[in-house]
C-alpha cells in the first residue's frame, strides 16, 4: 500500500475514537463500557488510566486487546509505550510531555502506530516531520474531561492545523453528536471522545449517534476528512 493509501485507510479507522475513563463510567467496568462502545460503532479505543499503575494497565489492557482484536477495532494505550507493547496494542498515543516521538519510534519500530497530541500548527508540523501516524488536535471546544486541556482552539484553529498536514487529524475536546459534523467538515478524519460515550446512560446508542454524525459529514467532506470548499 502506498503512503497515501495507508493514510486514507488509517483515517477511516479513526472515525470514532473512544477514550476510557473509569471515573466517568457510572460504576461500570471499563471492559463493559468498551464492549458497548464497539457494539455502537467505535472504530478505535484508547486505554486511559492516568492514575493507574503499570500492573493494572496491563491487566485491563489485555482484556481490551482481546475485545478490540475480535471486533477488528484499533487499540491504543495512552502515554505508556511499555504497556502498549506489553499488551500487543496497535499503537500508543503520546502527549507533548511524554516520551519523545523519535525515541518511541526507535523502540516500537516502523509499523507501530504513534499518535501525538497537538494544539497548534508548530506542534503539528513537528509531529508529522518526526513520523507521527496521526494527530489528536484540541481541545476544540471547552471540556471537563481533561484537567490539563488548554484553551479551546475552536473549529477555525482545527481547520488551520488540518490544512497544514497530510496525516489524519482526530479532533478532541468537548465533542458530541451535535457538533461532530462541524469538526469533520473542518478537516478532521474523526472525533475522539470521552464523556460523550463512556458517561452516557446508553453507551451503545451514544456511540452510534456519534458515528452516524461523523459518517454523514465525511460523505460531504473531501477524501480523508480534509476540508472541502466550505471548510472553516
Amino acid at each position: 500500500m502506498t503512503g497515501g493509501g495507508r493514510r486514507e485507510a488509517l483515517a477511516r479507522r479513526l472515525r470514532l475514537y473512544v477514550l476510557t475513563d473509569e471515573g466517568l463510567s457510572r460504576g461500570r467496568p471499563t471492559d463493559q463500557v468498551v464492549a458497548e462502545a464497539i457494539a455502537g460503532g467505535a472504530t478505535a479505543i484508547q486505554l486511559r488510566g492516568k492514575d493507574w499503575g503499570g500492573r493494572r494497565l496491563v491487566e485491563v489492557g489485555r482484556r481490551l486487546r482481546e475485545l478490540t482484536r475480535e471486533a477488528g477495532v484499533l487499540f491504543f494505550v495512552n502515554d505508556r509505550l511499555d504497556v502498549a507493547l506489553a499488551v500487543g496494542a496497535d499503537g500508543v498515543h503520546l502527549g507533548q510531555d511524554d516520551l519523545p516521538l523519535a525515541e518511541a519510534r526507535r523502540v516500537a519500530g516502523p509499523d507501530f502506530l504513534i499518535g501525538i497530541s497537538v494544539e497548534d500548527e508548530a506542534q503539528a508540523l513537528a509531529a508529522e516531520a518526526g513520523g507521527a501516524d496521526y494527530l489528536g488536535v484540541g481541545a476544540v471546544f471547552p471540556t471537563g474531561s481533561k484537567a490539563d486541556a488548554g484553551e479551546p482552539i475552536g473549529v477555525v484553529g482545527l481547520a488551520r492545523i488540518a490544512r497544514r498536514v497530510r496525516i489524519p487529524v482526530v479532533a478532541i475536546g468537548g465533542i458530541h453528536a451535535g457538533n461532530a459534523a462541524e469538526v469533520v467538515r473542518a478537516g478532521a478524519a474523526g472525533v475522539a471522545v470521552i464523556s460523550a460515550v463512556v458517561a452516557a446512560p446508553d453507551v451503545r446508542a451514544a456511540a452510534r449517534a456519534l458515528l452516524d454524525a461523523v459518517e454523514a459529514a465525511a460523505g460531504t467532506a473531501a477524501p480523508g476528512g480534509r476540508p472541502d470548499s466550505r471548510g472553516a
